[in-house]
């Protein structure tokens, strides 16, 4: 796996405090490793029981976000946004993950054609007696449109 020497804010379209995931650890020609730590405070985590386990959806939507803006900066193009679509066989082994609580997001490419993709992806817990234990997994559909604009436009 390759370090990545981006910082994620460089990755994705979107701006704080929407990005959820700190960074990026690594990545492959089709694969990356990004990372989390539960912090209160952040977007959607309650104070008392930290991040609820369906926000690992957008911890891995947004890997996958990672894993394209990774492409765009190696090929020297512009980072573009994309869309979750849909996500399939979602399972979480706990229904929280407490404050303090550092994840690992990997996400692997199974399939693209043009502006779709899907994902494989797994939520693992990054340190403690369960390390790397998968405590979250979906696959994931995904589009990236070239010309976004014209999504975001209302022709009405």
């Amino acid at each position: 796996m390759t370090p990545c020497p981006w910082p994620i804010d460089d990755l994705l379209p979107h701006g704080r405090p929407m990005i959820l995931i700190d960074a990026v650890d690594g990545y492959t020609a089709d694969g990356l490793q990004a990372s989390v730590t539960v912090r209160a405070g952040d977007p959607f985590i309650d104070r008392d029981r930290g991040a609820p386990a369906h926000l690992a959806i957008e911890w891995m939507a947004q890997a996958c976000g990672a894993f394209v803006g990774v492409e765009a900066r190696r090929a020297g193009a512009p980072v573009r946004l994309g869309l979750l679509l849909g996500t399939r066989n979602f399972a979480a082994r706990q229904p929280w993950f407490p404050v303090g609580t550092r994840v690992g997001i990997r996400v692997a490419l199974v399939y693209r054609d043009g502006e779709m993709g899907v994902f494989d992806c797994a939520v693992t817990v990054a340190k403690g007696s369960a390390a790397g234990d998968t405590v979250a997994e979906a696959q994931l559909t995904v589009y990236q449109p070239q010309d976004a604009r014209s999504l975001l436009e209302n022709d009405t």
